[in-house]
């Protein structure tokens, strides 16, 4: 069977994490949500998303498929559920199609579908905020899916430990002189990673392939660290997709970084208003500010985006693509994509310079900054021109 996943209805609501990648493409636990459907499944995927972004991740269709909504995390109830639908039948979830059967170039009517009813709980990203807020419950499922029937490499003798047992290295990690809790939860060290002495980790926590953790770091869980990332200081709760870096000291809680960001030193970001409210954040559809109904809410930066040392980013700041922030004070908790400058002002972040950064970050990792990488930041750069004082 070919297996496909689509955006969905949440898109918008992912934003600025969708405006380069495809809903299936974000992470939350260890994974990926392509990455954990296709181990689930057994299968490659292909993707049903936004045409500009279809170059670089192109739809498979054969005569037989199963379309899958990316927004909702497998199961075992709903990869069993899907893995048996026949020709004719859907699953559903409060009106929001979950998976179909579907013959190739097929026009599909869901009112000529066998409905069927999603079975157990589902585990879904609607809103950017649900990849901090319910990766704990991500990151537990996706360690039990790595590990199961594996043996975690010795854990070095030099380390405090608590609950052992819940604690898993991949071979090429180095951990040595740290205090690894994990009786809160459970903690994943990747291939090829490094915990630096005098590190103070709290589960449930992620640390990607060939991730670092810097010397005398602070991490409370559930946090993830995506791969060939750098990171120290204090973190609480937060998500790095991968590829980016918050090296040094300053605080990190309750927010995500998308992949190629870096925060200078001493970056300090908000995690609860002054007067104790709900945290609202910028919503892309609505074009206004929109509450979370969470108390605790930070940053949500997306790829590419950077700041110089001692940035102080207020509660429920949104920054979208390619953007570049210094100075003194506040930002404004909305920087549009391709800003330059910070509270002092903000002008627009032309591509021609933008693009000679991301071909420097990528060209230190031994990638290349592809003309199909190009076309997607210069399409994002087109939509969300109307945010920006050009």
């Amino acid at each position: 069977m070919n297996f496909i996943l689509f955006d969905g209805s949440v898109r918008k609501q992912l934003l600025p994490f969708t405006f380069t990648r495809p809903v299936a493409d974000i992470r939350v636990g260890i994974l990926t949500i392509r990455e954990k459907w296709e181990r689930w499944l057994g299968s490659t995927t292909s993707t049903v998303t936004e045409d500009y972004l279809s170059h670089k991740w192109p739809l498979v269709e054969m005569s037989e498929n199963i379309m899958i909504n990316a927004s909702f995390l497998p199961t075992p109830e709903l990869v069993a559920q899907i893995e048996s639908l026949e020709e004719g039948q859907a699953i559903f979830f409060d009106e929001e199609v979950v998976a179909f059967y579907t013959l190739e170039d097929q026009e599909v009517n869901f009112e000529e579908y066998l409905q069927l009813e999603l079975s157990g709980d589902p585990l879904r990203i609607e809103h950017t905020w649900d990849i901090f807020s319910k990766n704990g419950e991500a990151l537990t499922a996706d360690f039990e899916l790595i590990t199961a029937n594996r043996n975690s490499c010795t854990i070095p003798s030099s380390n405090n430990v608590l609950a052992a047992e819940n604690i898993f290295i991949e071979e090429g990690a180095k951990v040595e002189f740290c205090i690894l809790n994990a009786s809160t939860g459970p903690i994943y060290i990747g291939a090829k990673t490094e915990i630096m002495e005098g590190s103070l980790i709290r589960g449930p926590f992620a640390l990607g392939e060939s991730s670092v953790v810097k010397m005398g770091a602070k991490i409370y869980g559930p946090t993830t660290v995506g791969p060939f990332s750098k990171v120290g200081g204090e973190i609480t709760n937060s998500v790095i997709f991968g590829n980016s870096n918050k090296s040094h000291e300053g605080y990190l809680g309750n927010s995500v970084l998308g992949e190629w960001c870096n925060l200078g030193a001493d970056t300090n970001t908000s995690n609860l208003k002054n007067n104790y409210a709900v945290v609202k954040l910028w919503d892309y559809e609505t074009e206004k500010f929109a509450s979370t109904g969470l108390q605790f809410c930070g940053l949500m930066m997306g790829d590419h985006s950077k700041c110089s040392i001692n940035t102080m980013f207020n509660t429920g700041t949104v920054v979208g693509v390619s953007a570049n922030i210094f100075g003194s004070g506040f930002p404004r908790n909305f920087i549009p994509s391709f800003s330059w400058g910070g509270s002092g002002g903000i002008t627009t972040y032309k591509t021609s310079k933008a693009f000679e950064v991301a071909e420097i970050v990528l060209n230190r990792r031994n990638l290349l900054f592809s003309n199909e990488d190009k076309e997607i930041l210069e399409q994002v750069f087109e939509d969300t021109k109307k945010w920006r004082r050009e």
